[in-house]
């Protein structure tokens, strides 16, 4: 991990920006309200349609205001993510996590999704900050405390899926989640690979040196 100094919390300002947007929203005129989150949704109809878009634009928008729990915590992961690998590495997981969990769920409603389904309103963050937090996981410490962690947030996406009222967002957050936790594995890889690597130029440094001397 190297903490970059920010100058702007970007995390903070897309966390107001959807905040927001939202509270813009609920004066709309319920029809046009409506009709906005239709089209901005990334159901399957509007992806069967190529209206890809979508994949964008329903990451800037919620249904209604979000809860200042949720609120707060999209805006300390975000903004923790920042401060471990940088604004940028922040918005290409989100975004990925997001995109990506959409489009493999949508690969599952095209066929099985009745009418109603497939014309849901679907926006919203969570799949991105699903997708973050379990990315973010690779920051904890080695061994028990990161292993528990990755266990426990599993546990916690897998029990909704399981429920008899389950949703497709539902599903949708544990492929969110289990994008981020393979995007930590990956970056315990590398980190395991760079730290081999420092250790062999050490031992050979180490043999080199009393013949310098």
């Amino acid at each position: 991990m190297n903490p970059l100094p920010l100058t702007v919390p970007l995390g903070a300002v897309y966390a107001g920006g959807v905040q927001l947007g939202a509270y813009a929203l609920e004066r709309l005129e319920p029809g046009a309200r409506e009709r906005l989150l239709r089209t901005c949704s990334t159901n399957a109809d509007n992806l069967e349609a190529g209206r890809w878009e979508t994949l964008a634009l329903s990451a800037l928008l919620v249904e209604e205001p979000m809860p200042l729990p949720y609120a707060l915590l999209l805006t300390a992961v975000l903004g923790y993510a920042e401060y471990a690998y940088g604004a940028w590495w922040t918005a290409a997981a989100f975004l990925f996590g997001h995109t990506a969990a959409t489009l493999l769920v949508y690969g599952v409603l095209r066929r099985a999704a009745g009418p109603r389904t497939r014309r849901a309103v679907d926006v919203g963050t969570s799949y991105g900050l699903n997708t973050v937090l379990g990315a973010l996981t690779s920051t904890l410490p080695r061994g028990p405390v990161r292993t528990a962690a990755r266990v426990g947030l599993l546990a916690l996406a897998v029990r909704p899926v399981l429920r008899r009222g389950r949703t497709f967002t539902d599903a949708g957050h544990l492929v969110a989640l289990g994008l981020g936790l393979g995007l930590s594995l990956a970056a315990d890889c590398l980190s395991r690979e760079g730290s081999t690597k420092i250790m062999g130029m050490t031992r050979v440094t180490q043999r080199m040196s009393p013949l310098s001397a």
